[in-house]
């Protein structure tokens, strides 16, 4: 099973050594594209009032700034670690075992829009940049850039079923093959038994999904096993062969969240 997740605004700062752009997952297919944002993004952080516009930073966060003017010297930590926010708050990677932080390692990917696809246990600097943001040196948007890298990855070797968590911008930087893989839905159910969209704790059910599966170390090879193992874990899930997704119905909050972390996401 292969998981794509999104990323998240917030990151974590910190953590050490040098960035390696090298030792990121697809370095073959996406190296030459990764140096292009980058270099893009370095000089467009290196004019301050010119950066805080076009990334939309207010008075508040314009500090983070120094994060992309210090890429390569303001220390590294796995991607999984370095992304924060709900979806990650609720996947709480800090209290999984080492054998279920080797199944993230094996089985997850985030899109990047500085980096492009890397693995969960990629090492990488904290950064600013969102799927939306125009980088003047480049000339074209980051999804055209992108997608356009992207297709020269294969999914052949990809280990097993491919869902995509990702939302809809950040899917649109590396567009999956036509085949390739299926897209979460999440909806909640509510007292009177009614599906409706989940909204407010989209992000936090996805995580606390990719807990579970991180959790069992589940082994799945295709949609029918994901549908056997999320019974066995007491999760409601429907696929769509059609339009291939996946709905994950949840009861009217977020799943496996305690009052205080359901706070903490809103």
């Amino acid at each position: 099973m292969f998981l794509l997740l999104p990323p998240s605004e917030t990151k974590r700062p910190g953590g050490a050594g040098a960035f390696d752009p090298a030792r990121l997952r697809f370095a073959d297919e996406l190296a030459e594209f990764r140096r292009r944002v980058r270099e893009a993004l370095e000089s467009l952080s290196s004019d301050e009032a010119a950066a805080a516009k076009a990334l939309k930073l207010g008075v508040k966060n314009r500090s983070e700034l120094a994060h992309n003017r210090r890429l390569g010297e303001s220390g590294v930590l796995p991607a999984i670690e370095r992304y924060t926010g709900v979806l990650y708050d609720a996947l709480e990677v800090a209290t999984l075992d080492t054998a279920s932080r080797k199944w993230l390692d094996d089985h997850v990917a985030v899109q990047s829009a500085l980096f492009g696809l890397i693995g969960a246990g990629d090492e990488i600097p904290a950064y600013r940049l969102s799927a939306s943001s125009r980088l003047p040196e480049l000339a074209m948007p980051l999804k055209r850039l992108w997608s356009g890298a992207h297709a020269a990855i294969s999914w052949d070797d990809a280990p097993g079923l491919v869902l995509d968590l990702r939302s809809q911008d950040y899917a649109a930087l590396a567009p999956l093959p036509d085949g390739i893989g299926w897209f979460l839905h999440v909806a909640q159910r509510s007292a009177d038994g009614e599906v409706r969209a989940l909204n407010h704790f989209n992000k936090a059910a996805k995580g606390d999904l990719v807990r579970r599966l991180a959790s069992d170390q589940a082994a799945v090879s295709d949609m029918d096993a994901l549908l056997s193992w999320g019974s066995s874990a007491g999760l409601e899930l429907h696929a769509d062969p059609d339009e291939r997704t996946l709905t994950l119905v949840t009861q009217l909050g977020a799943p496996g969240m305690t009052a205080s972390r359901q706070a903490d996401a809103g």
